[in-house]
């Protein structure tokens, strides 16, 4: 019987190509926004999850609080207090340093270019790694000693020095109020897709290079902030609790005096963010769903008014009430189905041509397929219910009558 039904339904949808393209036009472009909607949503997403993966998410900021009124130097890390946090977490510490940072012009000859400096310790590579094309990257002994050496990036070097391979050559800067030579020993590339790029690459006009975070805290050898990575294996929340209450200890504080800062709690906060923007712009995009359905019933009472005569016969010749509205409830999921598949292709077809287009991998969930198809057709269903029960309930003999 329901491969009859299904017969008899695509028979009709094939006598009203036109009608049928036009009725289904709702569904199409319903079902392929939401698809397109969601499927960028579900890539933004993996995208910044990518993002922070490569920045990230087991690393941690703390420092005293910002609504702490009596701030004093003791609430400054020293480090040797670093050192000590370094040794009572030896398990579950994969980085720390001082977040030392600074920015100022960078001269070589007659050029001159603004820098960003950035403090690492020699281990700093092991939790993010470069790609060095030519020279060293920092060692223990530049740490150590303080050393005037510094790491950049190829598009640095080619700002300050015109080339690439800038291993060797020395730039004058001021740090801290002292003005000296620093030395090129390593020059890295960055490997970054178009997402990467625009979320992360530096203004054109500045540059950016590592050196030994112990020059940014000398003199006195204070600093405001810890940074740390954990180990990809711990539990971060537990960590970060035992973190924090240790380092408030240490300098006589409570817990909740300190800040802390995770970039697993932003990538959750961006997470829930683009999720909560990509079920919201999807629902509009459902929207046309509904005129959709609309359009279905619209068009079912048409033709169940086309086919009264035709349902007369049917039920004279022994067609149970039952049997009518299967026909149509039959016809119109099918209507909507087809219509939804339709929309899933071109849905589907233009998030992957976008992705190719950029060069970015997208994300297409089978189980938004799943659904979307699966709603089509209960929209069919629900929208031709009313037309296939009307066509039901036809008096056979007025339905024999009709003209």
């Amino acid at each position: 019987m329901l491969i009859e039904n299904m017969m008899m339904a695509f028979a009709a949808i094939r006598a009203n190509k036109m009608r049928s393209v036009l009725t289904m036009l709702g569904i199409i472009i319903g079902i392929g926004s939401v698809i397109s909607i969601v499927s960028i949503g579900d890539t933004m997403r993996s995208l910044f999850a990518d993002l922070y993966k490569d920045v990230g998410i087991t690393q941690a900021y703390i420092s005293i609080g910002y609504w702490v009124d009596d701030v004093r130097q003791s609430d400054y890390f020293t480090l040797d207090e670093m050192e000590r946090a370094r040794q009572a977490f030896s398990d579950e510490i994969a980085y720390i340093d001082s977040n030392a940072f600074t920015s100022n012009e960078a001269s070589y000859k007659r050029t001159k270019v603004s820098f960003d400096f950035q403090g690492i310790d020699y281990d700093y590579q092991n939790v993010q790694p470069v790609n060095i094309v030519y020279g060293r990257y920092l060692n223990e002994g530049d740490i150590l000693g303080r050393k005037k050496n510094v790491v950049m990036d190829t598009d640095s070097a080619m700002m300050l020095f015109g080339v690439e391979n800038a291993v060797g050559k020395t730039f004058r800067t001021t740090i801290y109020g002292s003005t000296e030579d620093y030395t090129v020993v390593g020059v890295y590339r960055k490997n970054l897709n178009a997402f990467q790029a625009l979320m992360m690459g530096k203004t054109s006009d500045k540059g950016a290079a590592f050196i030994p975070y112990t020059i940014l805290t000398w003199p006195n050898d204070y600093f405001y902030n810890l940074h740390v990575y954990a180990e990809d294996d711990v539990n971060l929340d537990e960590f970060f609790t035992q973190f924090k209450a240790y380092v408030a200890k240490m300098h006589g504080r409570e817990p909740e005096d300190m800040y802390m800062y995770t970039a697993m709690e932003e990538m959750t906060s961006v997470d829930t963010m683009m999720g909560g923007l990509s079920i919201a712009v999807g629902g509009i995009a459902a929207i046309s769903l509904l005129v959709g359905g609309i359009g279905i019933m619209n068009i079912m009472l048409v033709s169940v008014t086309e086919r009264t005569r035709e349902i007369g016969i049917r039920k004279a010749l022994g067609a149970r009430t039952r049997d009518v509205l299967i026909q149509f409830l039959t016809e119109s999921a099918i209507l909507s189905a087809c219509g939804g598949i339709i929309g899933i292709l071109i849905g589907v077809g233009l998030v992957s041509a976008g992705g190719a287009v950029l060069g970015m991998a997208v994300v297409i969930k089978p189980s938004v397929i799943i659904v979307a198809v699966t709603f089509s057709a209960v929209v069919g269903i629900f929208f031709g219910l009313y037309p296939a029960s009307k066509a039901a309930k036809a008096d056979p003999i007025d339905a024999l009558r009709y003209e």
